[in-house]
């Protein structure tokens, strides 16, 4: 009877240190919420547009998130992505001046050759009842970027947000970006 009742809480144990090692290696929570500001500059026909962007990023997406992800994209394009990032819990917060802005399904970052950083931001764009009511071809863009490079140096940042995007496979087999408007240019990025 003891016998069992060892192996039994060895057991117990067993699984409580797998579960507390999966948790602990899935969630990639900062120590320190990282906030960004930067002035956003229209190109093209937005030109001379200008508005403020803050972004907030309280974790990191994991790689079994990404797969998840990756998976959903492969399955049904980009709608199944923008299902499973609608379904994923807050990574951050995306605002522009003006607006109450919206949560942040996915953030990466990305280590480069050069010792630079890569931060990527990718969410399900919400939609203005004007959109969906008039079924305007911009409620097809249902996703919104964020792409931001922290040179080694940190004293050059660059960023561009692209506002309205849509996901496809080309017929080369490459992932496409289709834009509803210009990108627009990050300046001024001020990470704290």
């Amino acid at each position: 009877m003891r016998r069992l009742m060892n192996m039994s809480l060895a057991i117990v144990g067993a699984f409580s240190l797998i579960l507390l090692t999966n948790t602990v290696s899935s969630a990639q929570k900062l120590p320190k919420s990282i906030h960004i500001q930067a002035q956003a500059m229209g190109t093209s026909t937005q030109m001379g547009r200008t508005f403020s962007l803050n972004l907030i990023i309280n974790e990191i997406t994991t790689d079994e998130e990404r797969v998840g992800l990756l998976g959903a994209f492969q399955e049904k394009g980009n709608e199944g992505l923008v299902n499973a990032l609608s379904k994923m819990h807050s990574k951050g917060r995306m605002s522009i001046t003006g607006t109450l802005g919206y949560d942040v399904a996915y953030v990466k970052l990305f280590k480069q050759p050069d010792g630079s950083t890569k931060l990527r931001m990718v969410t399900d764009r919400p939609l203005r009842f004007g959109e969906v009511w008039s079924s305007s071809r911009s409620s097809d863009y249902d996703l919104s970027a964020v792409e931001i490079v922290i040179p080694k140096d940190k004293k050059k940042i660059t960023g561009t947000l692209y506002p309205a995007i849509y996901l496809k496979i080309n017929k080369e087999g490459q992932l496409e970006l289709q834009l509803y408007q210009n990108p627009w240019n990050l300046v001024n990025i001020m990470k704290r």
